[in-house]
């Protein structure tokens, strides 16, 4: 947003403060072009000893301006003379000596340009008009706002800047503004939000309600000065931007370590908040039409508030539902192979069939490769000279897409991809959309499709360090108090070797924690630069059936504005970006679809054998799979709830997703552990606890995700710049026989739990009628094969019986109408009655076998006495 901030400056200020010149109108007012020119103030006021904070000058320059817009509008619709009249008054009771004195000696002291400069006198400034105003009001009217500046405490700390002390002494300043809250009183009063006020009682009024707090003047402006400013959306923006700096700057003045700033989505947190279906929640998401949950009303009797999210699934291709995916880091796992096989295996075309083979064999039919695309020089550079001389780049710092050369490139993929086919796997890779390294060939050909500014996002920030380019076409610099660890920075320094031209591109960042300093961020608002990324994923689909993207959740548009372009007032965003807000009609003028919506959109287009797959958390994985299409989304809460036991707090999970649409339960990802968590084995452990959990994600509706290492029991959580495995260890051939005993050969009946159409969630009921939340018990199946599945994930011991299903939404064939229905264990295991019918059951862990009479489980469900785990 372009703002023109001003405020009068005392000639002493701007001689003592050496301020540019060009910072001032021509009428004297230090003007604020944007928000880098009250840093440069506030960094030239700081440099001469008086501690300055340019979000404080920025808004003392706002309360300024708007004073002068609301004396303007009160003489546009009040009274046009006010001020002549003034004049007039001030004659009568002072002097009209003394009060051309005084106006004189102002025009001194708070000079124009042309008097600055010595180009008129005072006098011949007293003389003239300003837009056929005559200047004598004009420097009234000024003085009106230089003495409020002066009595407001506040503004204490930048007094220099305008201090009244010499015009105090030397003329008849004070009483002429003792005389002005007497003639006003008896002028025509304005309406504001707290009733009617004289022009002066209105102007002191964010003083007296807020006298010590530049941000609490800001809030009264807002909400008293409204009839003073008019309906102008403009000015309200400007005010609530103001606050937003202000609150801003506050954040960016924590020490390095201090937590992420109030609000925010924390880092420790930010997987573990489980997807929400509530109507609350619709609520808190912003405005729409969507009705709530089938069988529900919205918290307040109404639907008008909800967030639209329509349904807008994309179907699964047949393979799709029984996909079972490893994830794999493959240089570590390289490095591993080679130990394992006794010869350097340092490339794609080199991983054994042997491998390949054994994860058919697990059941494990999709390969995730982590790590294979062309990395950025850069962000190893930066690695190494942190402390981690072995560190090669981030997995998520890309130079471009193309298979890495010393992986073998292109040739070595499709060799893997072939043998891998032969044993019915399919191979999966990341796509990093938010970002590149900060070397990318991108970087290096298209800064525009990046977002930068100009200036350095803050004036202390400076790049002497090394060129980390690797590119001769660029030069690239990193913050310098990166290198101590005093500060993180949110932009680099690119420099145009052949032109020199120097601009700051911001880091990638997601606001949680610290900006990612081996990253660029792409600019979403730049429509060429989103199609180019909906083209790089494009040809990473032409190379991979399944495609994992990155931090999904950031490029939704809700947090696309947030982080980046906030809402005036919203109080969020990166730092330094308050002042590139948009209001939302603007921000969706700009970016009119939501991105993940396109790129589902054209996916199913021209590349529709393509499943995708979004890392998405924030309680946005329904909307993910639902509205935007994604045909898988992660669901972290799985792992975190049931590692804490938060059973009661997962099965309302469970319960809530399949109130609103059961077909979201059979997108997620169920895993134990991904690459940024720690291992299952330290989650988990390696007994009854981690088997019981790895069996429900293997049978819940939805994708079954395997880390690396998971199967062999491995501890090492393994960095995204690792070359290698630093732990010497090797497979638990225990715990690999176990999970062959009892996870694999569910694992091969995936086909029967991957649905979600004859999901049925059930409730554990003890003997006193009680439910115990921590069971879970839910059956499955496809066509005519069915399961059952029972786990007690606590310590206890637990007996009761599961007969009725929970609640379900169903639609009713009546457009998206739905209703709520639940079945019984006999109607979910298709169980048919009679005197002569028997169900034989077999259990997958122990191999035994039982009989029941099919009556007497219809007629009273099943009974369970369950130990610990």
């Amino acid at each position: 947003m372009h703002t023109m901030l001003e405020f009068l400056t005392l000639r002493q200020a701007r001689d003592l403060y050496n301020i540019d010149a060009s910072l001032f109108a021509t009428n004297g007012d230090l003007v604020f072009a944007n928000y880098y020119a009250a840093q440069q103030v506030a960094q030239r006021v700081s440099a001469a000893g008086t501690p300055a904070r340019a979000a404080d000058l920025n808004a003392i320059g706002l309360i300024h301006e708007l004073a002068h817009v609301a004396i303007a509008r009160y003489r546009a619709t009040r009274k046009a003379n006010v001020l002549r009249d003034a004049l007039d008054h001030l004659h009568d009771a002072i002097g009209e000596q003394e009060v051309e004195a005084a106006l004189r000696t102002f025009a001194d002291q708070f000079p124009t340009q042309p008097v600055y400069r010595g180009a008129i006198s005072p006098i011949q400034y007293l003389n003239g008009s300003t837009n056929g105003t005559p200047n004598r009001e004009v420097v009234l009217e000024e003085m009106l706002l230089v003495w409020l500046a002066n009595n407001n405490p506040a503004f204490a700390p930048y007094r220099a800047l305008f201090d009244d002390s010499a015009l105090r002494a030397s003329t008849q300043y004070v009483p002429m503004m003792a005389q002005l809250p007497g003639f006003f009183d008896g002028q025509p009063r304005v309406d504001t939000a707290r009733g009617a006020f004289s022009l002066f009682s209105a102007l002191r009024a964010p003083i007296e309600h807020s006298p010590f707090s530049i941000e609490g003047q800001l809030e009264t402006i807002r909400d008293v000065w409204a009839g003073l400013l008019g309906d102008r959306v403009e000015v309200l923006n400007r005010l609530l931007t103001g606050i937003d700096i202000i609150r801003e700057e506050g954040r960016a003045l924590l020490p390095m370590g201090e937590g992420p700033r109030p609000g925010a989505i924390s880092d420790d947190n930010k997987r573990a908040q489980p997807p929400r279906f509530d109507s609350a929640f619709f609520t808190e998401m912003g405005g729409g039409t969507v009705p709530p949950p089938a069988g529900r009303s919205s918290s307040d009797g109404s639907s008008s508030a909800m967030w639209f999210e329509p349904e807008a699934y994309t179907p699964d291709l047949d393979w799709m539902p029984n996909v079972v995916l490893i994830a794999k880091s493959v240089y570590v796992w390289l490095d591993q192979l080679s130990k394992k096989y006794g010869r350097a295996i340092t490339r794609l075309d080199q991983i054994p069939d042997a491998e390949l083979a054994q994860f058919a064999r697990w059941g494990l039919n999709a390969l995730w490769l982590i790590g294979v695309w062309e990395r950025s020089p850069a962000s190893a550079t930066i690695k190494q000279r942190m402390g981690n001389p072995e560190a090669m780049p981030s997995a998520y710092s890309l130079k471009d897409y193309v298979v890495a050369a010393e992986l073998g490139g292109d040739a070595a993929l499709e060799d893997l991809k072939a043998r891998a086919w032969r044993h019915g796997i399919r191979l999966a890779s990341d796509m990093v959309p938010n970002h590149t390294g900060l070397d990318s060939t991108w970087v290096a050909e298209h800064p525009e499709w990046f977002l930068s500014t100009e200036h350095p996002p803050y004036p202390s920030y400076s790049y002497n360090g090394p060129d980390l380019s690797s590119d001769p076409r660029i030069h690239v610099y990193l913050e310098d108090h990166y290198y101590n660890r005093s500060d993180a920075a949110v932009s680099f320094k690119r420099v145009d070797a052949a032109t020199g031209a120097a601009q700051y591109l911001y880091h990638g960042n997601d606001g949680t924690g610290l900006p990612w300093n081996d990253t660029a961020q792409i600019d979403y608002l730049n429509p060429v630069a989103r199609e180019q990324v909906i083209q790089a994923i494009l040809q990473v689909a032409r190379q991979f059936p399944i495609i994992r993207f990155d931090a999904a959740m950031v490029l939704a548009k809700r947090h696309i504005q947030r982080l980046w372009f906030p809402e005036p007032g919203s109080g969020t965003g990166i730092a330094s970006r308050a002042t590139h807000g948009l209001t939302r009609a603007d921000f969706d003028k700009a970016i009119p679809k939501e991105f993940w919506r396109e790129v589902v959109d054209r996916a199913a287009l021209e590349a529709p054998d393509t499943l995708l797959l979004a890392e998405a958390f924030w309680m946005l994985e329904g909307y993910f799979v639902r509205t935007l299409g994604m045909h898988r989304v992660y669901n972290s809460a799985f792992m975190n709830m049931l590692r804490d036991e938060d059973n009661a707090g997962y099965r309302r999970v469970m319960r809530d997703t399949l109130e609103f649409d059961p077909q979201i339960i059979n997108r997620y990802v169920n895993f134990l552990n991904n690459p940024d968590e720690k291992t299952a084995v330290e989650q988990f452990g390696k007994s009854d606890k981690y088997f019981g959990v790895c069996a429900m994600a293997a049978t819940l509706p939805g994708t079954p995700m395997f880390g690396h290492g998971q199967f062999e029991g491995l501890t090492e959580k393994y960095g995204m710049e690792y070359r290698r495995a630093y732990y010497n260890e090797s497979a638990d051939q225990g715990f690999v026989s176990h999970h062959e005993r009892v996870i694999v050969p569910v694992l091969k009946q995936r086909r029967v739990f991957a649905g979600s159409d004859n999901f049925l969630l059930f409730d554990f009921v003890s003997d006193k009628g009680e439910v115990n939340e921590n069971v879970y018990a839910y059956t499955n199946g496809l066509g005519a094969e069915r399961g059952l599945f029972i786990f007690h994930n606590h310590k206890a011991t637990a007996r009761g019986r599961i007969g009725r299903s929970v609640a379900f939404a169903r639609k009713t064939g009546q457009g998206d109408e739905k209703e709520l229905v639940t079945q019984t264990l006999a109607q979910g295991l298709a169980l048919q009655g009679g005197a002569n019918r028997f169900v034989l059951f077999r259990d997958q862990f122990t191999g035994l076998e039982y009989l029941h009479p099919s009556d007497e489980l219809i007629e009273d469900g099943m009974h369970f006495e369950l130990g610990p785990y």
